[in-house]
């Protein structure tokens, strides 16, 4: 069914066992996780799905190694076991990565785990050689004998150095680990979200739309492309709505206070010097202010992060100019000789972390943690309303499930599938090995009468969802685009026919890493309203609209050179 279908189906039976609003990784997770359970349910986004946190992350999979300082073990085993789980179960998107340390201290930092359970430390030591070889044997121990990652390494100054020639030449010791990389984090939310409505012709998600009010047994929804409105009877409500989650609970009419967010911004910089000197590594380390930062290298450019900054409204999340001219200091610490220069900056992003409402002294020292916060049915609702508060990338499989088993014990229903080993999209019978993949790409090849290079970037782009993509694009007429010719024609068609695309942005930012890596020009933007508004039904006035509000929010919330 398409947009439209949908929104007609529920105007004309407004009963729906559940109802999730917000279309982050949460949300989508659950969406997926109840789905393949048989169960109806609907979710709603109030823009595009993981255009939110979702879409602000690091782009790591990762256990969260300084969460041990905070005594959250169960966390840190948690969120190891759901990185492994996402590298076997998104191969195509989720990769080993090597993570470097650079430590300029032996012993600094041993007290901080002690201080800061009773309360006296509010700005965290430096960490040393010491405790951080202490903090990656127990990391090592939660992820076990699985060979998912390697084992962590330690090198002193020289070793260091010859392996990172750029770096500071006053380190006393490099430590190296392994988490995963996860460079299209919005493909993986749209296919967790397509495989929901795959395996379940009662499960619908609609972008776009907006939770605005409630009463009793219903709850009113507005369609933000026509203005229209129209009322569900959901048996449950899950409120997945990240920073928004208290925004959201005032519109259906009952505050909350379950919010207490902190931004998080980063830049993308095109920087050869830069990218070459991590040689392939993730840096990750601590800045003099205690806040743990990185500089990571993704798809030929690299991105430098992140900032926690207590914010009320996650509608002003903004990489501002002092959060450069941090990002631009700290990268000296590392790399000295390698200077940034603000116009090597093709694209920033930020995001607000839905962490619960704390009296930390600090940002850092909230907890990462994931909880479910329940509003039973009374006053203001006859259905129970689940709050998803907190909750990282990582962690979303495992959270998702959680709150999917709460959802079905209250509506009566029960579980018949389980997404622990369940492939994402494109990783569904997924080849291995260098071999196994060149074979896949072969066979497709000659399949479609392709080339194998053009079969081998759909396949690094889509996994084994590369193949209805190609024998799409052989069916008909198909050219690469003019100002993107790495892209075809008939595969903006089908990403925009088949992913739930509204406006041109919704492809070049989440379907696509186009925004990201700061590939956008005028003329591309002008080639997308013309692909992309055929597909729609856009005539002339309504593409080159399309295309002037794609450009302005690049230029004014991405910092893009448009």
């Amino acid at each position: 069914m398409n947009r439209n279908q949908i929104i007609e189906k529920y105007k004309q039976n407004r009963e729906v066992p559940v109802l999730i609003i917000g279309g982050g990784i949460n949300g989508l997770g659950t969406y997926r996780d109840l789905a393949l359970q048989g169960i109806e349910v609907l979710l709603v986004d109030q823009a595009d799905f993981c255009s939110g946190t979702s879409a602000a992350s690091s782009r790591m999979v990762h256990g969260g190694i300084r969460y041990l300082e905070n005594g959250e073990f169960r966390l840190v085993k948690e969120a190891v076991h759901e990185r492994n789980r996402l590298i076997q179960n998104a191969p195509h998107y989720v990769k080993p990565l090597a993570t470097t340390i650079p430590i300029f201290t032996r012993f600094s930092g041993m007290l901080n785990a002690p201080m800061k359970f009773l309360g006296m430390l509010t700005k965290p030591a430096e960490r040393g050689s010491f405790i951080i070889k202490v903090g990656l044997q127990l990391y090592d121990s939660y992820t076990g004998d699985t060979g998912t990652v390697p084992k962590h390494k330690f090198w002193n100054n020289q070793q260091s150095l010859r392996h990172f020639p750029d770096m500071n030449p006053d380190l006393v010791n490099t430590a190296t680990y392994y988490d995963g990389s996860m460079r299209d984090a919005e493909r993986i939310a749209i296919e967790v979200m397509l495989d929901g409505e795959k395996e379940n012709p009662n499960a619908h998600a609609l972008n776009y739309v907006s939770a605005t009010g409630a009463s009793r047994n219903t709850v009113t929804l507005t369609d933000r492309e026509t203005g229209e409105s129209f009322d569900v009877e959901p048996q449950l409500v899950i409120n997945a709505a990240g920073p928004w989650i208290d925004f959201v609970n005032k519109a259906l009419g009952k505050e909350s206070n379950f919010i207490g967010g902190t931004k998080g911004s980063h830049i993308v910089v095109d920087n050869r010097k830069l990218f070459e000197a991590t040689r392939g590594h993730e840096i990750f380390f601590e800045n003099e202010d205690g806040r743990v930062v990185l500089i990571y290298p993704l798809a030929g450019r690299v991105i430098v992060g992140t900032t926690d900054v207590f914010i009320e409204d996650p509608a002003d999340a903004v990489c501002s100019e002092d959060e450069i001219d941090y990002f631009l200091e700290f990268s000296k610490i590392v790399f000295p000789k390698i200077q940034i220069k603000r116009e090597e900056i093709v694209y920033s992003f930020s995001g607000v972390r839905p962490l619960p409402t704390s009296d930390a002294n600090t940002a850092a020292q909230v907890s990462r943690d994931h909880h479910n916060r329940i509003v039973e049915p009374g006053e203001h609702f006859d259905f129970p309303l689940f709050n998803l508060v907190g909750g990282k990338w990582t962690s979303f499989r495992a959270f998702s499930e959680q709150v999917a088993d709460a959802t079905l014990d209250r509506i009566g229903e029960v579980r018949h599938e389980s997404t622990d080993t369940r492939p994402i999209g494109g990783g569904r019978d997924y080849p291995l090995t260098e071999e196994a993949q060149e074979a896949w790409i072969q066979t497709l090849s000659q399949e479609t009468e392709t080339s194998a290079e053009r079969i081998g970037t759909l396949f690094d782009r889509y996994g084994t969802g590369a193949r209805p993509i190609a024998l799409f694009c052989a069916d008909g007429d198909d050219r690469p685009l003019e100002h993107a010719p790495d892209y075809s024609e008939r595969e903006v068609v089908w990403l925009t026919r088949t992913e739930k695309v509204v406006h041109i942005n919704d492809l070049l930012q989440r379907r696509s890493l186009l925004a990201l890596t700061g590939q956008v020009t005028e003329e591309l933007l002008q080639e997308m309203a013309r692909l992309i508004g055929t597909e729609l039904g856009w005539d002339k006035a309504r593409q080159a609209e399309e295309a002037e509000k794609a450009k302005a929010e690049l230029v004014s919330r991405h910092r893009a050179r448009i």
